[in-house]
């Protein structure tokens, strides 16, 4: 019989631009795990590009969920650039409070999902940050992701495809701390 996971038992870790290099090849395993039934995917291959570009940022925020020495989740993102916002083109006017945290990423391995692990690197990616705002785009064919996002205090504000390649995404905000 198989242990019962539980994201209560996960050391999470927290990394920096600088970081990089050590923990790449980690956050391109992860993916290549959680995404395995879609990695025939052009978009879905290109994901060692993102994580160049995202852990480039001086401000490359992430977090890595391990159990034991094996990594099984992560969480990335950086600060926003202003009025470069993800969320800018679907709210007029413009939040008061809008420094805003571009939350890019999020991996959890096949076998560690529906045990709060999404949850709790999410949670932990974010509880750090000072940022008013926190976006995030969620594929459109997956409700139930973005079901889990608005129960976390996300709202859908529009729709956006940032390549032409990639899916419809639904343009995800929430006011920073999470409730």
């Amino acid at each position: 019989m198989e242990p019962i996971l539980s994201a209560a038992d996960l050391d999470v870790r927290r990394y920096s631009h600088g970081d990089l290099p050590k923990i790449r090849q980690t956050l391109i395993d992860v993916h290549a795990d959680a995404y395995a039934d879609a990695m025939d995917d052009e978009f879905n291959q290109r994901f060692p590009w993102f994580v160049d570009h995202w852990g480039g940022n001086p401000d490359f925020d992430c977090v890595i969920a391990y159990d034991g020495d094996e990594a099984v989740a992560f969480a990335y993102g950086a600060a926003s650039t202003p009025y470069r916002e993800w969320w800018r083109e679907h709210l007029d006017p413009a939040p008061e409070k809008s420094r805003t945290f571009s939350y890019s990423e999020l991996a959890v391995r096949t076998r560690w999902r529906k045990t709060r692990t999404a949850e709790l690197v999410t949670r932990s990616l974010l509880e750090k940050r000072d940022e008013d705002l926190v976006v995030l785009l969620v594929d459109t064919e997956h409700p139930r992701v973005q079901e889990l996002y608005e129960s976390w205090g996300f709202r859908k504000v529009g729709q956006r495809q940032p390549f032409p390649d990639s899916p419809v995404y639904a343009v995800m905000l929430a006011e920073l701390p999470l409730r």
